[in-house]
């Protein structure tokens, strides 16, 4: 059962396709939010479950009577909100398996009766192949993921990467404002990359946020060859993803959406560690102010603070500096 977000089903993901590789007969359900499973709904030999959050009780009522008369091996409850712990009440599984104690928050340890095994500093990715360790699965290596698309939407994407030649992906927006990069600065990188001789183009989702975001950096006269914000399906951001050089982004869902067609991505940190939510295999890519923020705050370092800790304020994103990301950039040009 993991729910939402995009990010964080990208992470479900690559641990689904773990247990397929090893256990190839096994039967799996996934209970998930109604936009992410536009994402991985191709994943093949997966029974999906769609928990309409949006329609409160109603949601909870469906999902009981899809699994009425079903008693599941292992519910694994990859979500801690308190919202997902109450609807899991209405899944009958011999296992119940859930965080360890420390990762455990809004009455989740009341859900479970076993545990994941206690893992200091995870990545949450690796939080969440913790639960194929509960489940005796065997390790993976390396890292995989099954996302499959229609070949309509790969050739989409091909179509895309013809007409544009080499390019980058700027992903601008994340779901909330103060975690976003200054448009100006987005602009200024645009324009650094397209002088050094790649297109660049924005993407995002259809919500209003995104919508601002976007427009604020085309407001600074970034030279973008397109803007796709807005204008793609999940499958269709996805090869576009794929096939660009690589993706600049805040904490937002495309980052982890190129991680898993193996685009590098230049993350861009402040209010969260990116040692825990970071683009996996992307860490030493990110441009992360966090460290600095969190000691500032809190008057400690991060590794002194409960794993997770976020960082406060509407300006944190000031402080990451245009040359730091350029820094970054010209290593992928390298």
């Amino acid at each position: 059962m993991r729910l939402s977000a995009i990010g964080d089903v990208c992470h479900a993901a690559a641990m689904v396709t773990r247990i397929q590789h090893h256990w190839p007969s096994a039967e799996i359900t996934w209970v998930i939010g109604k936009v992410e499973y536009q994402l991985v709904k191709l994943m093949p030999n997966v029974r999906f479950i769609i928990f309409d959050k949006s329609q409160g009780k109603a949601a909870v009522e469906a999902l009981k009577e899809t699994v009425q008369g079903e008693v599941f091996d292992a519910l694994l409850m990859m979500q801690v909100a308190l919202r997902a712990n109450l609807a899991s009440r209405v899944i009958r599984a011999k296992t119940r398996i859930g965080f360890d104690w420390a990762r455990s928050k809004e009455l989740h340890w009341l859900f479970a009766n076993k545990r994941v095994a206690a893992h200091q500093h995870a990545h949450v990715l690796e939080g969440f192949m913790d639960f194929a360790d509960a489940l005796g699965v065997p390790p993976s290596d390396p890292l995989q993921w099954n996302i499959p698309v229609s070949e309509e939407d790969a050739q989409w994407g091909e179509g895309q990467a013809q007409a544009l030649g080499k390019y980058v992906v700027i992903a601008p927006a994340a779901s909330k404002a103060e975690r976003n990069w200054l448009p100006e600065r987005y602009a200024d990188i645009a324009n650094y990359i397209n002088d050094k001789g790649m297109s660049v183009v924005l993407c995002g989702g259809p919500g209003k946020l995104d919508r601002e975001t976007a427009d604020a950096v085309l407001g600074h006269n970034a030279k973008i060859a397109q803007d796709f914000t807005g204008k793609t399906s999940l499958h269709q951001l996805l090869m576009l993803l794929k096939h660009a050089e690589f993706v600049i982004a805040p904490d937002t869902g495309p980052a982890h959406m190129a991680t898993t067609v193996d685009t590098p991505v230049v993350g861009l940190y402040a209010h969260s560690n990116p040692r825990r939510t970071g683009p996996y295999k992307n860490i030493h890519r990110v441009v992360s102010v966090y460290d600095d923020c969190i000691l500032q705050q809190k008057g400690k370092p991060w590794t002194a603070l409960p794993w997770g800790a976020r960082a406060k304020g509407n300006d944190l994103m000031e402080k990451i500096t245009l040359d730091a990301v350029i820094e970054k950039v010209d290593e992928l040009f390298t």
